[in-house]
């Protein structure tokens, strides 16, 4: 996360990371990467039979039936994104604030991008009008909006996008257009799946949806690139499958032999892999409301999380206590909050919100100890909020501000 310029901070160009979920590797999955570490090759671009097959049966698990033709796997959500980013040509619609990949990789392609507000109640989805509106200007000024990313389980406001807000969303998409591209990284990481209606996209655009999920959400380690993408049948649909093809091919952009393998495996979601997902999720689910508890005590503005390994707040209200500390900006937010927690605290306008926007992104998985024993320790542990490196690791966050908090409160002009 360097600065591309120390004095002016940026433009920005590459963002962090996905939220690792800090835990130790499933058994079950180490051993059959170890069984296939022997596998000097690479998949076939776009993926094998097995990969291509397991793919199917995941979505077509949660109501998204997929065919194998309709199927691509690549190295990561990033090659998969460039691909159809290339494949589709035009300018890039994103909400704001949007996951720090999805950018960068139109820019590399020398396509705008541009940012669409997102609604009050939740982020990744655009508002409806606002797209209407951003849509109308870019084509004034000449240019050529075809494609919209957008996650309704997003990175990184952690928040779901109710079925009404997406509706509105797709029905402008439509009406103007667009293609869509569903990010899904993390669809299964509900922090109260029984209480939450998460809707894909593409069950309700079905023929102008892709969707694109990346296995380091839920299912596999980040440091296993493995990534699958659902194309929309019909004739579209062909045409796009196979563009996205042969910009995979020319990337050289395959999933290597020995990753195919335990990510078959996890897409295929046995016992121990379901198992593990559920029990990760609970416990990032409630060290995120531990942590949002105290950052939204501290006077901070943020949702509650519903999603992921992460939330994401606004110190704006905060904004006198930062600037007696130098802090002015989101850069130097990221710089103030990384150094006195110990952690990384990316700023929002790693994100695509404003420099001068006081926002930042907390990771949840740097909260669950420093050693496998003590990560693995919070996953076994029935109130994992009690053993004392995660109750250290959370002091810390809450001292950090309420420091803050009685800082703004000196600094408050007297009524």
């Amino acid at each position: 996360m360097a600065r591309t310029d120390p004095e002016g901070h940026g433009p920005v160009r590459f963002g962090p990371p996905l939220p690792e979920d800090g835990l130790p590797v499933l058994p079950e999955l180490a051993a059959v990467l170890a069984a296939s570490a022997a596998r000097a090759d690479s998949e076939p671009v776009g993926g094998g039979p097995a990969l291509i097959e397991a793919a199917c049966g995941y979505w077509g698990r949660r109501g998204l039936a997929a065919a194998p033709d309709r199927v691509a796997a690549g190295p990561g959500a990033p090659a998969l994104l460039l691909a159809l980013t290339a494949a589709l040509g035009g300018d890039v619609l994103v909400p704001r604030p949007c996951a720090a990949w999805w950018a960068p990789y139109a820019r590399l392609l020398g396509r705008p991008v541009f940012h669409v507000a997102t609604p009050a109640e939740s982020g990744g989805v655009p508002d409806p009008y606002a797209l209407l509106e951003t849509v109308r200007r870019v084509r004034d000024e000449g240019g050529d909006p075809r494609l919209l990313v957008l996650s309704v389980a997003d990175d990184p406001t952690a928040t779901v996008a109710p079925p009404e807000a997406l509706h509105a969303c797709l029905e402008a998409a439509a009406a103007e257009g667009l293609h869509l591209v569903s990010d899904e990284t993390w669809r299964d990481t509900l922090h109260a799946p029984h209480d939450t209606v998460l809707l894909s996209p593409a069950e309700m655009l079905p023929d102008r949806v892709t969707v694109v999920t990346d296995l380091a959400g839920a299912l596999l380690p980040p440091g296993w690139p493995a990534a699958v993408a659902r194309f929309p049948a019909g004739e579209a649909g062909d045409g796009l499958h196979a563009r996205v093809l042969d910009v995979l091919t020319a990337l050289g952009a395959s999933v290597a032999g020995p990753v195919a393998a335990p990510a078959v495996y996890a897409l295929g979601e046995p016992e121990p892999v379901t198992a593990r997902v559920a029990a990760t999720v609970r416990l990032h689910a409630r060290v995120a409301a531990a942590a949002h508890a105290a950052v939204v005590a501290a006077g901070a503005l943020s949702r509650p999380p519903q999603a992921g390994r992460h939330l994401y707040a606004d110190l704006g209200p905060l904004r006198s206590a930062l600037a007696a500390h130098g802090v002015g900006d989101a850069q130097e937010l990221e710089d103030f909050l990384a150094a006195r927690l110990g952690m990384p605290a990316p700023g929002g306008h790693r994100f695509g919100d404003e420099l001068g926007a006081l926002r930042v992104r907390l990771s949840t998985g740097p909260l669950l100890g420093v050693s496998d024993e003590e990560r693995t320790e919070c996953l076994t542990e029935p109130s994992p909020l009690e053993l004392p490196h995660v109750q250290r690791a959370l002091n810390q966050v809450k001292s950090v501000f309420d420091d803050l908090r009685d800082d703004a409160r000196r600094w408050e002009p007297p009524r």
